[in-house]
């Protein structure tokens, strides 16, 4: 039986990692194996290529051939067995954010991430990601409050940040089937029910 593999995406200072346990906890609740694990990231050659991904000033095309490397790892290691045995899979960020940071934030357009995502995991997406949208500069504000330091990603200008916040809306309205829109917004408890709900959704 195969597993679900739920993503969590949004930009920096959405508040979607609030959540991402409680849900977690709500599948585990259904009596279903769950893991958690996170983009870049989730293996150990994923959290080297990750801490580079963060930290280093790098061209854009670099950045994604970095991320669909650790993803391409991720996947054959971590998500795939997973979701073979029936384990459901709660990710932070896949290739939607790809889509918003690079093709949308960094300019590089949608063709080759679209082409890259085909090579490295044909046919396969998400069976529901939840999308945490937010005015950049309310999440900016959440970032400088509660971060003390802050990776290059973090430190971007509000206008690159508005660029991924339409990445995302693109790709939402590209896959309704899928995306749903979380007003990351409200507050924290109205929040928690929206992504409880969607997820339950899924359980049924």
């Amino acid at each position: 039986m195969q597993g679900k593999f739920i993503t969590f995406e949004g930009i920096d200072g959405a508040g979607k990692s609030t959540h991402i346990e409680a849900t977690k906890a709500q599948i585990c609740a259904a009596g279903i194996e769950c893991i958690q694990t996170r983009e870049p990231g989730g293996t150990p050659l994923g959290e080297k290529i990750r801490a580079l991904f963060l930290n280093e000033t790098m061209m854009p095309l670099t950045e994604l051939m970095l991320v669909f490397a650790a993803r391409r790892e991720h996947l054959e290691t971590v998500i795939w067995p997973a979701l073979s045995r029936g384990a459901w899979v709660i990710c932070d960020r896949f290739t939607d954010a790809t889509v918003a940071y690079q093709s949308y934030g960094r300019g590089l357009g949608i063709e080759p991430v679209e082409t890259l995502a085909q090579f490295i995991h044909p046919d396969f997406s998400p069976d529901l990601t939840l999308w945490f949208d937010v005015a950049p500069d309310i999440a900016a504000a959440r970032v400088a409050a509660g971060r003390t330091h802050k990776d290059r990603f973090e430190r971007e200008q509000a206008q690159f940040f508005a660029r991924v916040r339409e990445g995302y809306a693109a790709v939402a309205a590209s896959a309704p089937q899928r995306v749903v829109r979380i007003d990351a917004e409200m507050a924290l408890a109205e929040v928690a029910l929206a992504v409880q709900r969607a997820v339950a959704g899924v359980l049924r």
